[in-house]
């Protein structure tokens, strides 16, 4: 029997170019949809997505109940080993005991009180890059802001000299190369790459620290303990790699991806050029209109069902997150960019116990960043068309020529 038509193509340029269409036609087809290419059970509405976060019958592993035969899965090749063992020790991909044990005790080192003293340097580095591209008369937002920025701060946040930071992005693109449906065999072995080549960094940074802790993350991570409870080495590595990959990537494409929403709304830019207060409601909106990250997965830990739809163990579920954020029942007007939009449960950060514990810091940057932009440079307009990076999950542009003056 041939699998039924689903609206959903993640390889197309054209789906990537504008995937929010064929949502609405999701939606409209039902409340979960079987896509046979990825092996995966898609949903795409707000209210469903919302619960199934929350629901501690799926989970992000399965490891802590079954083994991979148990469950109905194979183990990963021997030579990915390095990339799971980093990606696997990672808050992100655990379930309770191990994710609430970890959990706590990185937010012993990341503290609110933490993010907040950073806002000064945030606010400061935000002002010196875009000084820089006016300077220019313009450049790519992309590398001369919107990805130096939150870089830097994670690598200060986790005490990584300076000398040192620009190895950070390119092992966390290759990384993150993994999070895409289906990657090939040439992604899987640049993920190992970077696995292996970020893990050996951050084990002698780690050995440096012990031997001469100082006030950074990493010297925190070290020094939290809970009745006799510290993080493992690889929990810790783990931890920092965790931090840098979620710290940025999104914060780089909601930063892109908002500006060139912006330009294709010049009203809403004129808007927001005329009232700066509307920053911290345009962010949020921003998030919700072009969300950064668009799909989400669960593992099946124990058998549920979605409008009729019995779905079994040991199945994978694909949340879908830019659908979500554009689900008429929960948002007026979905399709519509309103930077005055205040009533905006979107869930770019994920939710339930797996809510992304950098989202105040990825807040603060956008905010940061913005204002700046708004302030410095006043004129700024659209270079060139820019081009969609192929990627479906991680969603971004490859770059974003503007104009100053």
């Amino acid at each position: 029997m041939n699998a039924p038509y689903v609206p959903f193509d993640p390889w197309s340029p054209d789906f990537v170019a504008d995937p929010y269409p064929a949502y609405a036609e999701l939606r409209a087809r039902g409340r979960v949809h079987w896509f046979e290419p990825t092996n995966q059970w898609l949903v795409p509405h707000h209210g469903d997505v919302s619960a199934l976060l929350r629901d501690r019958r799926l989970g992000r592993t399965y490891r802590h109940r079954f083994t991979h035969e148990d469950f109905g899965r194979t183990a990963p090749p021997p030579e990915h080993e390095p990339f799971h063992v980093l990606n696997d020790h990672g808050m992100l991909d655990l379930e309770p005991p191990d994710h609430t044990r970890i959990r706590r005790l990185v937010s012993k080192a990341f503290t609110p009180r933490t993010v907040e003293q950073l806002k000064p340097y945030v606010q400061r580095l935000s002002g010196e890059l875009v000084d820089g591209l006016v300077a220019a008369g313009g450049g790519d937002l992309l590398t001369d802001v919107a990805e130096p920025l939150p870089v830097a701060v994670i690598a200060e946040m986790l005490g990584i000299p300076e000398g040192d930071r620009h190895l950070l992005r390119p092992w966390s693109a290759d990384i993150c190369g993994m999070y895409e449906l289906n990657p090939s065999e040439e992604t899987a072995a640049k993920a190992v790459r970077a696995s292996v080549e970020f893990t050996e960094y951050l084990r002698e940074l780690i050995e440096a620290r012990r031997k001469d802790p100082g006030e950074d993350l990493i010297s925190g991570l070290i020094a939290a303990h809970d009745e006799g409870d510290r993080l493992t080495e690889q929990e810790m590595i783990s931890t920092c790699v965790l931090l840098l990959n979620a710290g940025h990537e999104a914060t780089v494409n909601a930063t892109v991806n908002g500006w060139w929403a912006l330009f294709r709304h010049p009203e809403q830019l004129a808007a927001l050029r005329a009232d700066h207060s509307l920053v911290s409601t345009a962010v949020e909106e921003l998030m919700r209109y072009d969300t950064p990250l668009q799909l989400f997965e669960r593992w099946v830990l124990d058998e549920i069902e979605i409008d009729g739809t019995t779905i079994p163990r040991g199945a994978e579920i694909a949340m879908l997150f830019g659908s979500a954020n554009h689900d008429p029942a929960v948002f007026t007007d979905p399709e519509k960019l309103d930077l005055t939009r205040t009533d905006n449960p979107h869930i770019s950060f994920s939710a339930g116990i797996h809510y992304c514990i950098g989202a105040p810091l990825a807040r603060i940057e956008l905010a940061a960043s913005m204002r700046a932009l708004l302030e410095k440079a006043p004129t700024l307009r659209l270079a060139a068309e820019p081009v969609r990076k192929p990627n479906f999950v991680i969603r971004g542009l490859e770059g974003l020529g503007v104009e100053v003056g």
